[in-house]
């Protein structure tokens, strides 16, 4: 009997938890503006997913529960790839300013991309604040639905893809900088 009386308040708290994601997408709406127009903002968070990759300088393998409790954007990209290559300094941009406890990047180069390639990449970009981290067999782009690069999802604190941008982006944009510091904030 005393299960029946505690269903109300489950059922609030579930649909309180969805009016709070879709103020989320209502607030973040606006917010696109330019290459970010794009943006698709889910009105609910897809399910986690549980993969993994090859962390940079063979050094193990990595998975996104090491990234729990932060918004990630991930961006799947590739060497050989035109349009990631030029996004990749603007994204590590959003790396420098919105970098730490909150907000974290990931970059998995997808496919084919050589260790020495993606250094001798970002060396000569300036890039030193981005993982190198890779996905050769394509497992982790596989899972995420990943057909062309460059693809970026955002992941919320539960590890949950809360939107999706397929192609290149001003990553470095007032748009992109205005929705990254309106999730961070929203946790604070």
């Amino acid at each position: 009997m005393r299960l029946f009386r505690l269903i109300p308040l489950y059922m609030a708290l579930a649909l309180g938890a969805n009016a709070a994601i879709a103020a989320d997408v209502e607030t973040l709406e606006p917010l696109r503006d330019g290459t970010l127009k794009r943006l698709i903002l889910h009105k609910e968070p897809k399910p986690a997913k549980t993969i993994e990759f090859q962390l940079e300088d063979d050094g193990g393998v990595g998975t996104l529960e090491d990234y729990a409790g932060k918004f990630v954007l991930i961006n799947f990209w590739a060497t050989w790839c035109a349009p990631c290559r030029k996004e990749m300094p603007q994204i590590a941009e959003l790396q420098e300013e919105f970098g730490g406890d909150k907000f974290q990047v990931l970059t998995l180069a997808t496919g084919r991309n050589s260790p020495a390639g993606i250094k001798k990449f970002f060396d000569e970009n300036g890039i030193e604040n981005l993982p190198r981290h890779q996905d050769p067999k394509q497992v982790a782009a596989r899972e995420f639905g990943v057909l062309a690069l460059p693809i970026t999802v955002i992941l919320n604190p539960e590890g949950q893809e809360i939107a999706r941008l397929i192609g290149d982006a001003e990553w470095n944009s007032d748009s992109a900088k205005a929705i990254i510091s309106t999730l961070v904030g929203a946790e604070s």
